[in-house]
């Protein structure tokens, strides 16, 4: 009897299964940090400082130490002291964050300890959770990714509701909830990906850094003018562009691949353009919705790509990611920034005016840093320094990388062949494959067939020699 060929409807459902505790891990933290630091309206705090900007800076701090220590220190999710370190760090600044206003006479001290150890929790909690996530595919991590990002808007939203004990209880809560589904979730790996790895030494790539910086700067130039509810911080823009691009993964996935979505400068140059103040058109309420929206989908993009490169050269995904929290310090000076420009004495209209065309100069100025990249897709910036066998490992699985993109391009391979496509040039057999994508093996080998059609290949020898493989 002839097999039905898989539905897309199924094929779209394979890239859901076991994204429960991913959803929550990530969702829970953000929903905590948006409640405690970035919006806190159910604390009522009067200080001298801002304890969210505390929190930045020690967040960036923390950030760039885990990059310098990542040899270390990798993996974060195999360590109890990281584990439990984060989760008491968390529950410790909202003891303080609680115990703040009822203590008058020590809120300073308390408001600044919570705010330390709060950021030195979730960063933590944030490079476990990119542990977790990068040995899957590419379409499941822009899933859950933008899933997990999503869910913390209502989540965030309910719990701003609340006040006193259930305000309380709720900060204690997700801490617990975060790092209990961000074991899960790692535990769900393969053996092999929890293990500690070596990787090559490198140059980092400042490219999409620098890119991200810049249009933090942006932003934080015109957080001052964004209307209520339009920041980056689980927010209704966030929740628009989270949910957009889910929808746009999930039902269009086999129409474009994700790693050329997110590698496409004229993507990146859309969210330049979202990042332009369009009030005369637009009015002011919009133009902030399409700030936010732009520097939102910038970060996700960036955050992409640097799973695709810690994926393809066999670097440590917390040395990559961990120092793209100074992207938050940019933000602060950015809004630094119009403040001085503010105390100049000069009219509101002149103010805005400078700040919109300093703005669509820092645009035009990335705008070019991307067009002067000539091999885009590859490297932006990279390079392996080490020349024993595992550096060179990770060159050719890049080039294999390389030559999967020509094929997929060449022959027409869904996003779901593309990805099984190069698990097979790198080597892995029918067994990893099925554990990686979570399908049923009868899936895998109608998905194998449909792309020995398509290639014109009748062996597994021939597809992997096609590649580039060995």
């Amino acid at each position: 009897m002839e097999k039905k060929p898989v539905s897309s409807k199924r094929r779209r459902l394979d890239n859901l299964e076991q994204m429960i505790p991913y959803l929550f891990a990530l969702g829970c933290a953000r929903t905590w940090m948006t409640l405690t630091f970035a919006a806190p309206s159910g604390l009522l705090l009067e200080l001298p400082f801002d304890p969210h900007t505390v929190f930045d800076y020690a967040y960036a701090g923390f950030g760039i130490a885990a990059t310098l220590l990542a040899r270390r220190i990798v993996p974060l999710n195999a360590h109890r002291w990281a584990r439990f370190g984060s989760l008491a760090a968390m529950l410790a600044a909202s003891l303080c964050l609680i115990a703040a206003p009822e203590f008058p006479s020590a809120a300073v001290p308390l408001a600044a300890a919570g705010a330390l150890l709060g950021a030195f929790g979730f960063c933590a909690i944030l490079l476990m959770f990119n542990e977790a996530i990068v040995p899957l595919s590419l379409i499941r991590i822009a899933l859950f990714t933008a899933a997990s990002r999503f869910i913390a808007v209502p989540m965030t939203y309910l719990c701003q509701g609340l006040a006193g004990t259930r305000f309380a209880v709720v900060l204690v809560l997700l801490p617990l909830l975060s790092l209990g589904c961000l074991v899960l979730a790692f535990r769900s790996l393969p053996e092999r990906e929890r293990e500690a790895r070596p990787y090559p030494k490198f140059s980092y790539p400042w490219k999409p850094l620098a890119v991200l910086c810049i249009y933090a700067f942006a932003y934080g130039m015109r957080t001052a003018q964004l209307p209520e509810g339009a920041g980056v911080h689980s927010s209704l823009s966030t929740a628009l562009v989270m949910g957009g691009f889910f929808v746009v993964v999930y039902f269009f996935s086999d129409r474009f691949s994700v790693s050329a979505l997110f590698r496409s400068p004229l993507l990146l140059m859309v969210c330049g353009v979202l990042l332009i103040p369009a009030e005369g058109v637009l009015g002011t309420t919009a133009a902030g919705y399409l700030i936010s929206m732009g520097m939102t989908l910038m970060s996700l993009l960036v955050s992409l790509l640097f799973y695709d490169l810690s994926k393809r050269m066999g670097i440590a995904i917390v040395a990559l990611t961990g120092i793209m929290r100074v992207n938050t310090l940019f933000t602060l000076w950015g809004a630094s920034c119009t403040d001085l420009l503010g105390r100049t004495g000069l009219d509101a209209g002149a103010q805005s005016i400078l700040v919109s065309a300093a703005v669509v100069m820092l645009v035009l100025a990335s705008t070019l840093m991307l067009l002067s990249e000539k091999d885009l897709a590859s490297r932006w910036g990279i390079k392996l320094l080490e020349t024993e066998n595992l550096a060179a490992d990770s060159l050719r699985a890049e080039a294999i990388a390389e030559r999967c993109d020509a094929v997929s391009a060449s022959y027409h391979l869904s996003p779901r062949e593309d990805e099984i496509c190069r698990l097979i040039a790198s080597g892995k057999t029918n067994q990893q494959i099925e554990r990686e994508l979570f399908i049923a093996s009868g899936t895998l080998k109608a998905h194998i067939q449909h792309i020995y059609v398509k290639c014109d290949v009748h062996s597994r020898k021939e597809l992997i020699a096609l590649c580039g493989g060995e």
